[in-house]
C-alpha cells in the first residue's frame, strides 16, 4: 500500500466506521436504550465516532510498519439494563453494525455495476477504485467485527448464544482481548479465516 493508497483507505474508513457505530446505536435505541442517543452517537458525523488511536494512529503506524491496514472506531456505549431482552437484544445489537458494513459494500458494488453499464465509470477510473476500495474495507470491517472475541462484536452475539454462566466466564475475557486479537493476527490465524470469506464475497460483489 502507498500513501495515496492509505489516502484512500482513510476516505473510506472514517463514514465506513462512522455508520457501523451508528448502527449499534440505532438499534439499542429502537430496542430501549437510549444512552447512544443521550451522548450524541446517533449521527453520520464522524466526529462523533472517530478515535483519534483507532481511526487515525493505529491504521497510520500499521501502514508504515506492516501494509496491512486495519482500523476502528469509538464503541457505542451500551447499557444492557436499559434492553426489553438483554441476551436477545446485545446479539441484535452486536450484528447490527456488520450488517451496516455489509450493506454499505453492497452499494459501492451496485454503483460500480451501474456506473461500468452506463459507461460513467472505467475500470481504471479514481471513482472506480475508490468504490472497490470501499467494498474490500466494508467486508473486512464486517467480517473482522464478526471474530467472537471480546470485544469484537461476535463476541456479543456469542454472549448473548451462550448460557448465563458461560456468558459470565467468558465475558472476563475482555480485558485480555486485544491482546489476544494482535496475537491471533500476528499468527496469520485470524487472516486464514476471514480472509478467504473476505474474497469469496469481494468476487461475487465485483
Amino acid at each position: 500500500m502507498n500513501f495515496l493508497e492509505f489516502g484512500l483507505f482513510l476516505v473510506v474508513l472514517i463514514p465506513s466506521v462512522s455508520l457501523h457505530e451508528l448502527f449499534h446505536g440505532w438499534t439499542a435505541y429502537r430496542l430501549g436504550d437510549p444512552t447512544a442517543k443521550l451522548m450524541g452517537r446517533l449521527t453520520l458525523n464522524p466526529i462523533a465516532h472517530i478515535d483519534p488511536i483507532g481511526t487515525l494512529l493505529l491504521p497510520f503506524l500499521m501502514f508504515l510498519f506492516t501494509g496491512f491496514v486495519f482500523g476502528y472506531a469509538k464503541p457505542v456505549p451500551i447499557n444492557p439494563a436499559n434492553l426489553r431482552d438483554p441476551k436477545r437484544d446485545m446479539i441484535l445489537i452486536g450484528l447490527s453494525g456488520p450488517l451496516a458494513n455489509l450493506l454499505l459494500a453492497l452499494v459501492f458494488s451496485l454503483m460500480i455495476k451501474a456506473g461500468l453499464l452506463t459507461g460513467l465509470l472505467t475500470s481504471l477510473s479514481a471513482m472506480y477504485v475508490l468504490l472497490r476500495f470501499g467494498i474490500i474495507i466494508n467486508l473486512i470491517l464486517a467480517i473482522f467485527n464478526l471474530v467472537p472475541i471480546p470485544p469484537l462484536d461476535g463476541s456479543r452475539v456469542l454472549m448473548g448464544i451462550l448460557p448465563y454462566h458461560l456468558a459470565v466466564s467468558y465475558s472476563k475475557l475482555e480485558p485480555y482481548g486485544f491482546l489476544i486479537i494482535v496475537g491471533l493476527l500476528y499468527l496469520g490465524i485470524i487472516g486464514k479465516i476471514i480472509f478467504p470469506v473476505i474474497n469469496f464475497l469481494t468476487t461475487i460483489l465485483l
